[in-house]
């Protein structure tokens, strides 16, 4: 087994080789073992400026935000306030979707475990002021159910905002006040921030994007997404020993550093129960808890998340048996293949596991039923076209749609083969990953429902 000291050895080494290998224009490395902390950077806050990344550096977290909105949560559930198998509408009489049979018995436990069965992806942009959460829920009239709440997983970014205003009623303050009162000050953090007017009083990364597939990285056009989204990871950003801070709460059963009482033994073993299980996916956890995502590497329990904003990547795992985490922060490039060499290294060396490996095609492709398959799945985000060309080839068309359309150009069509007998798989890696595409349900006309990438996608038509 590595040392610490052994570990710093190599990101010093190996990090500024690591991300010119996987265009990456900078990172910070943090890793807690047996306590202590150790962290590194590399590479720049951006490619325009190129004023050099440091451990002080703070990155967008993303979704990993969604950890602490559930933690959030589950204060407000030690203290009584909260009953999580009650509806959302006990605490939050306006939360509204188009079903409103749904809207009235989906349960805070199904927002925080992504049952709730409502679509997600929404990124309306309701301003920049403290009413901005309060005024994106109130948005959501017209989003569409997908499944009866509690029936399948699928990831859902509007349900942490609607959690993060259930915390802004119970608080009686804003979101970002909340996060910070309850849980930024009292971890003692002092590198965080919570909006872009806090980022500019720190050393902050710029996200990076691809012009095109083949293109580098260059700065995104914008920094942050929309203030409504914050609960679900629009601008949380910090340092790594920061994030760290935050893991080991969840490691010493909710206590801070300073041994105080931040969150119950309770409420901690809680969250990193399993809640719902995840069809086969091999890039997400096998299971989501309150907020947790969580994963069986060969027979250890490891929580985690991951988060993605606009050009920004970050990446978190736990493994609680060895007391150990590591989080790996980005500002674009392939942050996946980074993420798999740097944490891949420090779990292998400090607990002797070995990263679960990336899905890979395989090498002879399993036939599939493509009539099941064929058609068009479609979110608010994007459509997405499985097809058939002339020599019996399956191909992925995606359009993006929304601010995602803003970005930049709709991805190039991606070639899939049969994976099993519920999904396809992309032929080529892109930004380092064969993308998975799991085939669910049937539509009455024994077509699939439903396609699953993360997100339970629903059938538009043939």
């Amino acid at each position: 087994m590595a040392t610490l000291s052994e570990i710093e050895t190599w990101l010093q080494d190996r990090l500024p080789a690591l991300l010119a290998e996987h265009q990456v224009p900078g990172t910070a490395v943090g890793v807690l073992f047996g306590g202590e902390v150790i962290d590194h950077s590399a590479g720049v806050l951006s490619t325009a400026t190129g004023v050099e990344t440091t451990t002080d550096t703070i990155f967008q977290i993303g979704s990993i935000t969604k950890v602490w909105t559930a933690t959030l949560v589950l204060q407000l559930v030690d203290e009584g306030k909260v009953d999580l198998d009650r509806p959302v509408r006990d605490y939050l009489p306006e939360f509204a979707i188009r079903d409103d049979a749904a809207a009235a018995v989906i349960t805070v436990r199904q927002l925080l475990s992504h049952t709730s069965g409502f679509e997600g992806d929404i990124f309306n942009e309701t301003g920049k002021g403290d009413d901005a959460v309060e005024k994106f829920v109130a948005t959501l009239t017209e989003v569409g159910q997908l499944f009866p709440p509690g029936e399948r997983f699928s990831y859902n970014n509007a349900a942490f905002a609607a959690l993060g205003r259930l915390i802004e009623v119970l608080r009686e303050k804003p979101f970002d006040a909340a996060l910070r009162e309850h849980l930024l000050t009292p971890l003692g953090l002092t590198h965080s921030a919570t909006d872009p007017y806090e980022a500019i009083l720190h050393r902050a990364a710029v996200g990076h994007l691809r012009p095109s597939p083949d293109a580098a990285p260059v700065p995104a056009p914008i920094w942050a997404m929309t203030r409504g989204m914050a609960p679900a990871g629009a601008m949380l950003a910090m340092r790594p020993r920061d994030l760290l801070a935050f893991a080991k709460l969840h490691l010493d059963s909710g206590t801070a550093a300073d041994s105080t009482a931040v969150l119950s033994p309770a409420s901690v073993k809680a969250m990193q129960e399993p809640q719902v299980k995840l069809p086969a996916i091999g890039l997400m956890g096998d299971a989501w808890g309150l907020g947790w995502e969580l994963f069986d590497w060969d027979g250890t329990t490891v929580i985690g998340h991951d988060g993605g904003t606009i050009g920004q990547n970050a990446f978190l795992r736990i493994v609680p048996e060895h007391g150990l985490a590591v989080t790996v922060l980005t500002n674009g490039g392939d942050t996946i293949e980074l993420y798999q060499a740097v944490a891949g290294h420090v779990v292998k060396e400090l607990a002797a596991l070995d990263l679960p490996p990336m899905p890979t095609p395989p090498a002879t492709p399993v036939p599939i039923d493509t009539d099941r398959f064929l058609g068009t799945y479609s979110c608010e985000v994007a459509d997405f076209t499985v097809r058939q060309d002339d020599d019996g080839k399956v191909w992925l068309d995606q359009t993006p749609k929304g601010i995602f359309a803003e970005l930049g150009p709709a991805p190039d069509p991606v070639e899939l083969v049969g994976r099993d007998q519920d999904s396809l798989i992309a032929v080529v890696a892109q930004n380092g990953v064969n993308m998975p595409q799991v085939f669910l349900g049937d539509d009455g006309q024994g077509r699939a429902l439903y396609l699953f990438n993360g997100r339970a996608i629903r059938r538009a038509s043939a």
